[in-house]
């Protein structure tokens, strides 16, 4: 199970550092294209923005694979060590139902009602629906690395961490 976590983390590294480096050199194409050749390339600004909307989530699923979201820890870590135990789980609980039902359900029925409406970018012309494929995508992968956080917690040693 812990090659299948650790491929799974590896292919997300791998998906924003893809999707960074397509940022940089769509925003600088945008710069060169704009002040040096004069002529504004029409697609740029949509791309970088679809691309920051993927960054965002998915960055925001792998920051919280690698716990270095944002949180509040100082009431957790003034706990006794068994009671951080039910706390932290009760956080990963909540972060599960939140990513569920906002994420998971909701971005499903997003994608579903932009594929079925056939929205369509303007400058791309991408289906909408594939741009926002990202929210359930990173809603599951949250929830997923939610389980693995309260395994690592009840089940495993240090040595068993997934």
């Amino acid at each position: 199970m812990r090659k299948v976590i650790r491929l799974l983390d590896q292919f997300v590294a791998g998906i924003l550092m893809l999707a960074m480096t397509l940022i940089l050199l769509t925003v600088v194409w945008q710069v060169i294209s704009r002040y040096v050749l004069a002529d504004p390339a029409s697609v740029t600004e949509e791309l970088s923005r679809f691309l920051l909307i993927w960054i965002g989530l998915l960055g925001a699923a792998f920051a919280y694979r690698q716990k270095v979201h944002l949180g509040f820890n100082l009431i957790v870590e003034k706990q006794p060590p068994e009671r951080r135990k039910y706390i932290l789980t009760l956080v990963e609980l909540l972060v599960i139902i939140f990513c569920a039902s906002t994420l998971l359900f909701g971005g499903a029925q997003l994608v579903s009602l932009t594929l079925e409406l056939e929205q369509i970018s303007a400058a791309l012309g991408v289906r909408m629906g594939y741009v926002y494929i990202v929210l359930p995508l990173s809603g599951a992968l949250i929830i997923c690395y939610g389980l693995i956080n309260i395994h690592n917690l009840w089940l495993a040693d240090e040595e068993e961490a997934w």
